[in-house]
């Protein structure tokens, strides 16, 4: 027996092992490669052309077109009945239906001849399986073809409450009983309210009449409201970015740093004015006041008072007009309502921004210790012994003024005059009183309650006590001209700064007569402020329109930052650091207040190290600025940047 051998063709190929066993695999999709992809249509949700994510893959390849007929019409039984097909079978197929369409003369020609499926019917051989109506395929050849579904956007049905209830006659003539009761009920209160009033007044005749100012102040609100989000959406870049946006051409400075501009806060009726004083409630972070006056004394006339906020730039949100120049102004700490403000008079008055009165709830007169010049700056201070609020307040008069509020007065108290030659006027008989010394600025100590220095239009400063009034504790000879700020450091107890027209500002430190640093910026000086995040940075302004940024951990000879923010004919009047966020508000003598963001570099804080966290608080900051004094406490080291 021979076993089974298997015969090649003689065309076959000689393929190795390897070849054999190597596997070619074909990926066959479902995709459509001529359907378009880039089909839109328009959105009327969004208003917009949309591109269509669903494309269309279907691809016919073959067509053909039938004529069925329904077996119990008129056309099928004639058909029938011409190829003698018997009542009882379906309905004709396709191809059946296109042997019966040919012409008649064919019909009639193969009418004599036998065919094998017309012997079958004829002999009743022929079994059709009928699957259904139209008999047109077998069933096992049919799909599954899923119902087609729209897309859309599911959302949560709103909230539904069956509620089912039974009303006739009798319960709707109740209802309206009950209204009329009413009604007449809150007629005879009304009547009894304006019998009340009549009787009072002498039986006048009295009409309720609705209080329009209700409606008034609820629109107002909507309106702010609205305008806000109107602002909002217009500065939507600044707004929603400017809290987390940060230079990063930071990165490749050393230590200088830039001013970001972000909002400019105008009022058209104030053009002609200038900015005065400039100070953040500190209660709302958002919110600051602005004094408007002139300090171009023959061209004196009314000022305003306006609060701005960061919400919305184009509009104030409390206006007030004055009869004179607002010169300075102050909000007590606790009470952001309450504002003090020093006019170009020598008035001081109170406003409450809950009543928003258009005139100030406390105002001094000449009875009232009014003072003959114009008052340079307020401070509110803490409540005295009955808890009263008191601010004081200085002048070019050479008084410095301790003003009480006791119910509807203003209780005023001289704590200081001034003297030209460094002593108090005591007034004493026998003796001629020195010339008065003109106040230009003060500050009070942050810690010791009764210390506080004084500025004054001689280019001096004294530092004075509040229970040792008939002496200064020390004078300072500080600037050539008038000292036009002076304030203490927020984190060192013993140091404070200084600014005049004289173009330098000065750190003191108070136990020591001389400066400890000198800067001298080229342009007289309008404003200094201190930083609330560290005791070693400060800014000022001048009246070349410039700001100048300055860390003393970081550079002791110039500024780490100094930029124009104005003009070169506009006079930088003020600036402020805010409380939380890292923003100056600067205002000039053309009424406009600009707002500007500190880049990384001005606000920079010392790195940690792996595995040591830095310690935090005002003892840090109060450790930098020793380190610094105590290289300068020795005689003559005081650092002056032109030598």
């Amino acid at each position: 027996m021979q076993g089974k051998v298997l015969v090649k063709p003689a065309d076959q190929l000689d393929l190795s092992e390897a070849e054999l066993k190597e596997e070619f695999t074909r990926v066959l999709t479902a995709n459509n490669p001529h359907a378009p992809q880039n089909i839109v249509r328009y959105s009327f949700k969004e208003r917009s052309y949309k591109p269509i994510s669903s494309v269309d893959q279907l691809a016919i390849h073959f067509v053909l077109e039938g004529n069925l007929l329904h077996k119990d019409s008129d056309e099928a039984r004639r058909q029938r009945a011409k190829q003698e097909i018997p009542e009882a079978d379906g309905v004709l197929t396709c191809v059946e239906q296109a042997d019966l369409t040919e012409d008649t003369g064919d019909a009639e020609e193969g009418a004599g001849e036998e065919r094998p499926d017309s012997v079958d019917v004829k002999s009743g051989k022929m079994e059709r399986k009928v699957t259904n109506q139209f008999n047109y395929s077998e069933r096992a050849s049919q799909t599954l073809n899923n119902p087609p579904r729209e897309r859309g956007c599911q959302t949560e049905p709103p909230p539904r409450a069956k509620f089912s209830a039974t009303a006739n006659q009798w319960e709707i003539y109740d209802a309206y009983v009950e209204e009329l009761q009413k009604q007449e009920q809150s007629k005879e209160k009304q009547k009894t309210l304006v019998s009340k009033k009549e009787e009072d007044k002498g039986k006048k005749k009295m009409t309720v009449v609705e209080n329009p100012s209700d409606d008034i102040t609820k629109v107002a609100k909507v309106t702010k409201i609205i305008e806000r989000m109107v602002t909002q959406n217009t500065f939507d870049d600044i707004a929603q970015d400017f809290k987390y946006f940060e230079d990063a051409s930071d990165e490749f400075r050393e230590q200088e740093g830039t001013l970001l501009p972000l909002w400019k806060f105008q009022y058209d009726k104030a053009k002609h004015l200038s900015v005065t004083a400039l100070c953040w409630l500190c209660n709302y972070k958002d919110l600051f006041a602005v004094g408007l006056g002139s300090y171009k004394f023959t061209k004196q006339g009314r000022g305003m008072l306006l609060f701005y906020s960061l919400k919305n730039s184009t509009y104030p949100e409390y206006i007030f007009t004055t009869l004179s120049g607002v010169m300075c102004l102050d909000i007590h700490k606790q009470l952001s309502s309450l504002v003090a403000v020093g006019f170009y008079d020598g008035s001081v008055g109170v406003y409450n921004l809950k009543e928003e009165g258009p005139q100030p709830i406390y105002k001094s007169t000449a009875k009232m210790g009014k003072h003959t010049d114009p008052v340079w700056q307020v401070k509110w201070q803490k409540d005295d012994i009955d808890n009263n609020h008191n601010f004081f307040s200085i002048s070019s008069d050479g008084r410095v003024v301790s003003w009480t509020l006791v119910k509807n007065e203003l209780v005023f108290t001289d704590i200081i005059r001034l003297s030209v030659e460094g002593s108090i006027s005591n007034g004493q008989e026998g003796m001629q009183l020195p010339a008065m010394a003109c106040g230009t600025s003060f500050d009070f100590h942050q810690q010791i309650d009764y210390l506080f220095l004084i500025g004054t239009e001689e280019g001096k400063i004294h530092k004075c006590s509040k229970c040792y009034s008939s002496q200064f504790l020390e004078t300072y000879a500080a600037h050539n001209m008038a000292v036009d700020a002076v304030k203490w450091n927020q984190f060192h107890p013993k140091v404070f700064i200084s600014c005049s027209s004289d173009w330098t500002v000065k750190i003191w430190d108070h136990t020591i007569k001389s400066p400890m640093f000198t800067f001298d910026l080229n342009a007289p000086v309008g404003d200094v402020a201190w930083s609330p995040y560290s005791s070693t940075v400060f800014a000022a302004v001048t009246t070349d329109g410039k700001v100048h940024v300055f860390d003393l951990s970081i550079n002791k000879y110039e500024a780490i930052c100094q930029q124009a923010v104005a003009a070169k004919k506009t006079k930088l009047t003020h600036i402020e650091f805010n409380p939380v966020y890292p923003i100056i508000i600067v205002g000039d003598d053309r009424g406009y207040v600009t707002s500007l963001k500190l880049s990384p570099n001005l606000r920079r804080k010392p790195k940690e190290k792996k595995g040591q966290e830095l310690p935090k608080g005002p003892e840090v900051e109060v450790a930098k600025m020793e380190k610094l004094l105590s290289l300068l406490r020795e005689p003559d080291l005081t650092v002056n940047p032109q030598n």
